[in-house]
């Protein structure tokens, strides 16, 4: 059967538009990527709004709440990991061992993978970013912008002047 041109393309964008309903990343203003039909905890919706406006202590405080009740959340470590790195004088190491412990909880999360490779280069480590970006690639099979992030992210602090 011969298969017409604009059906397939149709069917790739579909195919492409569920992978990305599935978990996709979100704008800087509400970071981290959540499972389709999963309905938001009223603290994460909090923290989310706090994010937006620049409230990065308010967020961390609702996240806290939110981890307390849900350890086993990687949408939630991967958020307060965020909302630590934006903020005042982030404390790095728990930066990663909150991204660490979204990636331990779902090795796949896009989100994650950006943000922990991000972080990484605000520490000048180069080569953990590259591992990252190239889970990414791997993990994204139609690309995803988290990837797309990530790799603007490497590049600029490539370009800049050592």
């Amino acid at each position: 059967m011969k298969l017409n041109a604009t059906v397939f393309g149709a069917s790739l964008l579909c195919v492409a538009g569920l992978a990305g309903a599935a978990g996709g990343s979100d704008s800087p203003g509400t970071p981290g990527s959540w499972s389709a039909g999963k309905a938001e905890d009223p603290a994460v919706k909090t923290a989310k709004g706090a994010i937006a406006t620049g409230d990065y202590a308010s967020a961390q405080l609702s996240l806290k709440v939110a981890l307390a009740s849900d350890p086993g959340n990687a949408d939630l470590h991967n958020l307060y990991a965020y909302s630590i790195r934006k903020g005042a004088n982030p404390d790095m190491p728990l930066v990663f061992k909150h991204y660490s412990e979204a990636l331990r909880i779902d090795p796949k999360h896009r989100g994650a993978h950006e943000y922990i490779g991000e972080a990484y280069l605000m520490t000048g480590n180069l080569a953990k970013a590259r591992e990252h970006l190239a889970a990414l690639d791997k993990i994204c099979f139609f690309g995803c912008e988290e990837y797309d992030m990530l790799k603007k992210a490497v590049a600029a602090y490539e370009a800049r002047p050592k």
